[in-house]
């Protein structure tokens, strides 16, 4: 891996990498005579730029700080938000407008034709007195590289996990310097930038749920894999996104709503993942504590899935997130293997009642104890944090090898846990899906998958409408028109 200058310390002959301090950061970017630019922190103080004043040369750097903590005083500066909350999104990209526009203005670019501006801004809420909400916060940045080019934006959402607010407003205090730095030092490289943000951070004080990227020197940059590195380096446990394939807050999306569930590895999406969506959601909105208002369905993938040989397959998520997003479907990309650990992270953003759409094997697969070996108090601990909560299973059947349709009536599980298994399905946790269509049956996506690596025929009638022309049309999946034509081609009668 080739290191940059800051990242190198030569000791004799070899060469050592290191992280540079929080105070070096601020101390390198002070030292550059072009970066100017103005912090705006509300909520937990001033952290970010009480480091570039303790470093030295900060008047080469910082044009203003500022803090608008009343009320009053932010809504006069930055305008009044519709839904009257200050710990936005909205809000933070508002404070960022401001201020650029006022750089731009006090600052003419005929004095200073060099400087690179930027600002600064973050809108976080700390751990509250009684410590029952941890706190959040919006944090971003606004910048040039050249002088006499737009604009780019960083912009994520943090939740702090730690339990001390003095420790908190430290910790964005370090953020913020990672943030600056990696924006002006480390732009190149999305993917390096994002570790970089938790240099002289653990992932036990700092969660990111959200980042998103934009500008011109982010104009290739796809945040939907951003959100996958987040995943997959450990800053949070899952991210979502909307049908129209954009990041969105879970927070944002899954505040008390009724939320149904369906896992699966969506490789590809079919027929069978379609059917069961439908008649579960149907199932889901005839309950007397769903709201149809507040319904919310979740396809998710989790991380386990994307891998192939051992890495993650950043292509083939891709392919899978946007045909879920073409059918309309909220997706959600998670680091949970089991089911349990879902629900449990539902049950963080609502109370409502919830659903879990699933086939037999899935089910099955619940009740087998070698998934819950590491817990101390084995299944039962994972079935008393799975169905405590307000939860229902739909079931959808399935045919075993002598053709026989296998629902919740007669599936098989562990001796050990027949009793277990009676108990919840004999008390309304567990609900056949009616009125399949057994043909639907016989629909595997793994063997649909072959069918479309391998060029075989008749694997466009097992997928939704207007799935199969978007495979073919981008070539997802290892689809080669080559081979279709070939296969077509052998099994025609020859003359």
């Amino acid at each position: 891996m080739k290191l940059s200058d800051d990242e190198i310390t030569l000791k004799g002959d070899r060469i050592i990498a290191h992280v540079p301090s929080i105070k070096d950061k601020a101390l390198r970017i002070n030292l550059n005579e072009n970066i100017y630019g103005t912090f705006a922190e509300i909520g937990a103080g001033q952290e970010t730029v009480r480091h570039f004043f303790r470093s030295g040369a900060s008047s080469g750097t910082i044009a203003k700080a500022m803090s608008a903590y009343d009320k009053d005083f932010s809504d006069a500066i930055y305008g009044v938000e519709e839904d009257g909350r200050y710990v936005t999104e909205s809000r933070l990209k508002k404070m960022l407008g401001h201020e650029v526009r006022i750089m731009e203005d006090r600052l003419k670019r005929e004095k200073h034709p060099n400087k690179v501006f930027f600002s600064y801004a973050n809108t976080v809420a700390t751990i509250d007195f009684a410590k029952q909400f941890k706190g959040h916060g919006w944090v971003g940045i606004r910048y040039q590289v050249e002088p006499d080019e737009d604009y780019n934006e960083i912009i994520l959402h943090i939740r702090f996990r730690e339990t001390d607010a003095r420790l908190q407003q430290e910790t964005l205090g370090i953020l913020g310097v990672n943030l600056i730095y990696g924006a002006f030092y480390k732009y190149n490289d999305p993917k390096k930038l994002l570790r970089y943000l938790y240099d002289h951070l653990d992932k036990d004080q700092l969660e990111i749920d959200t980042i998103n990227f934009s500008g011109p020197r982010f104009a290739d940059v796809d945040n939907r894999l951003m959100s996958l590195q987040l995943v997959k380096n450990g800053m949070t446990d899952a991210v979502m996104f909307d049908p129209s394939g954009h990041n969105v807050l879970p927070a944002a999306v899954l505040y008390k709503k009724n939320i149904l569930a369906l896992r699966g590895s969506f490789r590809p999406v079919t027929k069978v993942n379609m059917d069961m969506y439908e008649k579960s959601y149907k199932m889901f909105l005839e309950e007397n504590k769903v709201d149809p208002d507040k319904a919310l369905v979740v396809f998710e993938i989790t991380l386990s899935n994307l891998r192939s040989d051992g890495e993650i397959d950043e292509r083939d998520f891709m392919d899978r997130a946007e045909l879920l997003c073409s059918l309309g479907q909220t997706v959600m990309i998670s680091n949970f293997q089991e089911y349990y650990k879902v629900v449990e992270y539902f049950s963080s953003y609502t109370k409502a009642r919830m659903g879990l759409s699933m086939g037999v094997s899935n089910l099955i697969d619940i009740f087998d104890e070698k998934y819950y070996r590491h817990l101390s108090g084995g299944i039962l601990e994972a079935f008393g944090k799975l169905f405590y909560r307000d939860l229902k299973v739909y079931l959808y059947p399935m045919k075993d090898e002598e053709g026989h349709v296998i629902d919740s009536e007669n599936l098989k599980v562990h001796p050990r846990m027949k009793e277990l298994y009676k108990f919840f399905k004999y008390n309304g946790k567990v609900n056949d899906i009616p009125d399949v269509d057994v043909n639907n049956l016989n629909i595997f996506s793994r063997e649909v998958l072959k069918m479309i690596s391998k060029g075989k025929a008749g694997w466009e009638t097992m997928l939704p409408a207007g799935i199969a022309e978007i495979i073919k049309q981008n070539h997802l999946f290892g689809y080669d028109p080559k081979k279709q034509l070939a296969e077509s081609t052998e099994s025609q009668p020859q003359i």
